[in-house]
């Protein structure tokens, strides 16, 4: 497969992106920890934290912590049974309404390979116990996401990705869909740096954000 033709998805993840930015002018910010930790052949454990902004390092709109267990099928299919902790003011400019959820998630997660290009397919199911002040809710959502990744060297490589979200909850289902890109740069075997951007489409409006982190990756099974 030529190169060529391998980077169609992430220039159509690019272009979706450029096309959708007809809203919310602001541009924010997410600071991003994703962990993988091997403890055997066919077990690892997965650990998040982000921390979400309006405004590039200011005005505090969602906080995420996230722990899980996965299991590996075979090289193209695992498993993830996972718990998260969210903390989120959903009132640009606000601070004083934020609302606290506790959500479990089972993830099937299943990869393609083309040469270098790797597709991977994520089907999340989630249960969000919600308390905002003293009313308590629950909803159920399924999220699709597509992510593309293709190396451009030894130490980087380029992505995209588009996620949508449903609320099973409602007539009306979709709440949003996430378009982003990016690149990772590889600093070791364990630790990676990931630069992107994303666009958030949600009913009535878009947002826009930077997006910073690290990926650290270890191995814990025994050799």
């Amino acid at each position: 497969m030529k190169i060529n033709h391998l980077l169609i998805i992430p220039l159509f993840f690019i272009y979706s992106s450029l096309l959708s930015q007809n809203t919310s002018n602001e541009i924010g910010n997410w600071y991003m920890y994703n962990g993988s930790h091997k403890i055997s052949e066919k077990w690892k454990i997965q650990t998040m934290a982000h921390f979400r902004y309006y405004e590039l390092s200011t005005n505090f709109q969602q906080e995420i912590y996230r722990l899980a267990a996965n299991y590996s099928l075979h090289k193209k299919l695992n498993f993830s049974l996972g718990y998260s902790y969210v903390t989120t003011d959903f009132l640009f400019g606000d601070g004083t309404t934020n609302v606290f959820e506790n959500r479990i998630y089972e993830d099937i997660n299943y990869s393609n390979f083309f040469n270098k290009l790797k597709l991977r397919h994520r089907f999340r199911f989630e249960h969000r116990f919600i308390k905002a002040n003293t009313i308590n809710s629950e909803s159920h959502w399924f999220r699709y996401d597509l992510n593309a990744n293709y190396p451009i060297s030894k130490n980087w490589s380029i992505y995209a990705f588009n996620e949508i979200f449903l609320n099973m909850d409602k007539s009306k289902r979709f709440v949003q869909n996430w378009t982003g890109f990016g690149f990772l740069h590889q600093l070791n075997k364990n630790l990676k740096l990931n630069l992107g951007y994303l666009s958030i489409k949600l009913p009535d409006e878009n947002q826009k954000r930077i997006l910073l982190g690290i990926i650290l990756n270890t191995n814990h099974s025994k050799k």
